[in-house]
C-alpha cells in the first residue's frame, strides 16, 4: 500500500512538473491581427494563461476582442485566459513581472527591432511576426540580438506562414526531384530562375469580420515599405525552395536592382479600412491633394549562389468581388518550369502547373506525383493543354489563417529542442540584410530621379 501511494504521489508530481513547464506565452504591444491569429488555435505545450503588456490603445482593444471571439465561437472554441496590463510603462512592467518565456511580437514594426533586442538581453525567447527590421540603420541591432540569443541559448524566430501553402510545398518538393525538374537554371535579370509576385489588399476580411487596420499601418516609417514587409516572405520562399535547409550567407547574395512605388488611397477608402474620418498628423506628409500615397509596393532583383531571382509585392485597396490576395510563382528548371497561378481561369484558387521542356519524360512526372501522394494524400495529375496541372484535394488547402498554427507548431518543436537549425538563423539574417539593402538602393534611386 505504501508503495502504491508513493507511486501515485510520484506520478502526481511528474504531472505537475510537466504542467509547470508549459511554454509561457507573453504578448507585447499587439497591433497587427497576426498577433491574434497565432492564438486562433490552442496548443497543449503552451500555457493557456497569457499575459499581455501594451499601451492603452484601440490596437489593444481589437486584439482582446479577437481572442474573445475565438473563445466564444461555437465550433472548436479556444480557452485562453488573458491577463492584461495596459499603460505607458508596459515594457518595464513586463520585465519586472515576467522571468522567462516566449515574447510574441506582432504590431508596430518601428519598435519591433528594439523589442527583440531588449527581450533577448533580458533572457526571453522571441517569436515575431515579419518583418523584424524595416530600416537599414537598424539591421545591426538585429544582428546583435541574434548574437546575444546564441550566447544565451535563446530562440529568435519569425512567422513564415507561406511555407505552409500547399502549392508552394509541392512546388518545392517537385523542384528537388531531378527526374522532373532537372536543375535550377541560372536565369537572367529579365528571365529569373525563380520569380515570386504577391498581390495584397488593404481592405479584407479576417476570421469572417471586416478588418480594421490601425492608421499607423499606412505610415511606411512605422509599418515598413513593401520592400521590407511582405517581401520578407517572398525572399524566405526563394531561399527555402531553391536551396532547402542550406544556409544562404550574405556574401552569396548580390543585389541587382530594387524599386518602390506607392498605392493611392482616397479619404473614403482610408475611412472604410480604419474607421477614422481624418488623417493623423503623421500621415499628412504622404498626402497629395486629399489622397494618401502609401509606399507599399516594391520589387527586388538579386542573385543567390549565382542564380537570378526576383520578388515583387503589390498592394491594391480592395480585391474584386469573389477574389482575394493572390500569389504568382515560377521556378525554371532544365526539364520543367513549376508555375503557381491564381487567376480567373483557376477561379482565384492557387494552382500548380508543370510546364515541360523536351527533356521531361512524362512517365517520370507521373511516378513522381504518385510517390508524393503517399505523403500528400489525394494529389494527382491532369493534362491541361501542353502542360500538367497538379490536382490538390480540399483537405490539403488549409488557408492562410490556419498556417499560423502550422508555423507555431514548428516553433514549438524548435523550442523543445532548445535550438534552431543553423540554416534558419543564417537565412533570417541574410533575408533581412537583403530587404534592407534593397530599400536603401530604391530610396537612393528615388532621390536621384
Amino acid at each position: 500500500m505504501i508503495k502504491i501511494r508513493f507511486l501515485f504521489l510520484l506520478l502526481l508530481l511528474v504531472g505537475c512538473a510537466k504542467e509547470h513547464h508549459k511554454i509561457q506565452w507573453i504578448t507585447i504591444d499587439p497591433g497587427h491581427f497576426h498577433a491574434a491569429l497565432v492564438q486562433k488555435t490552442m496548443y497543449p505545450e503552451i500555457d493557456p494563461k497569457v499575459p499581455i503588456y501594451a499601451p492603452k490603445s484601440s490596437d489593444l482593444d481589437l486584439h482582446l476582442k479577437r481572442i474573445e471571439a475565438y473563445n466564444l465561437r461555437e465550433i472548436n472554441p479556444t480557452s485562453w485566459e488573458l491577463k492584461t496590463y495596459a499603460g505607458s510603462d508596459f515594457f518595464e512592467t513586463f520585465l519586472k513581472n515576467e522571468k522567462e518565456g516566449v515574447v510574441m511580437l506582432s504590431g508596430n514594426n518601428q519598435k519591433k527591432t528594439d523589442y527583440i533586442l531588449n527581450a533577448v538581453k533580458n533572457g526571453f525567447h522571441v517569436y515575431a511576426d515579419k518583418p523584424m527590421v524595416i530600416i537599414p540603420e537598424a539591421f545591426k541591432k538585429l544582428e546583435t540580438a541574434f548574437e546575444i540569443a546564441k550566447e544565451n541559448q535563446l530562440l529568435i524566430y519569425d512567422i513564415m506562414t507561406e511555407r505552409s501553402e500547399i502549392t508552394t510545398v509541392l512546388q518545392k518538393e517537385l523542384s528537388q526531384m531531378e527526374r522532373v525538374f532537372g536543375s535550377l537554371i541560372k536565369g537572367t535579370k529579365d528571365t529569373p530562375a525563380i520569380l515570386k509576385s504577391s498581390t495584397h489588399h488593404f481592405s479584407k476580411r479576417v476570421s469572417g469580420q471586416p478588418l480594421i487596420r490601425p492608421a499607423w499601418f499606412f505610415d511606411s516609417q512605422q509599418q515598413g515599405e513593401g520592400l521590407v514587409d511582405v517581401s520578407s516572405h517572398l525572399v524566405d520562399l526563394v531561399f527555402w525552395e531553391s536551396f532547402p535547409e542550406e544556409a544562404i550567407e550574405k556574401e552569396e547574395l548580390k543585389l541587382i536592382h530594387a524599386e518602390r512605388w506607392a498605392t493611392p488611397l482616397s479619404k473614403v477608402d482610408f475611412e472604410k479600412v480604419t474607421s477614422l474620418k481624418n488623417y493623423p498628423d503623421y500621415l499628412k506628409k504622404y498626402l497629395k491633394k486629399d489622397s494618401l500615397f502609401v509606399h507599399s509596393n516594391g520589387s527586388i532583383n538579386f542573385t543567390l549562389k549565382g542564380h537570378h531571382a526576383k520578388v515583387e509585392v503589390i498592394w491594391n485597396f480592395e480585391a474584386p468581388q469573389g477574389t482575394g490576395d493572390t500569389h504568382y510563382s515560377i521556378m525554371r528548371g532544365s526539364k520543367a518550369n513549376l508555375e503557381i497561378v491564381q487567376g480567373p481561369d483557376e477561379k482565384y484558387i492557387p494552382s500548380l502547373y508543370i510546364n515541360p521542356t523536351s527533356e521531361l519524360n512524362p512517365n517520370n512526372l507521373k511516378k513522381a506525383v504518385e510517390s508524393l501522394s503517399k505523403k500528400y494524400s489525394g494529389i494527382g495529375l491532369t493534362k491541361s493543354g501542353d502542360r500538367w496541372k497538379v490536382v490538390i484535394p480540399k483537405e490539403l488547402r488549409k488557408g492562410h489563417e490556419a498556417h499560423f498554427a502550422a508555423v507555431t507548431q514548428r516553433f514549438i518543436q524548435y523550442y523543445n529542442a532548445q535550438k534552431l537549425p543553423n540554416w534558419e538563423v543564417t537565412n533570417m539574417l541574410s533575408k533581412y540584410y537583403l530587404t534592407t539593402l534593397a530599400l536603401s538602393y530604391a530610396l537612393e534611386s528615388s532621390e536621384k530621379n
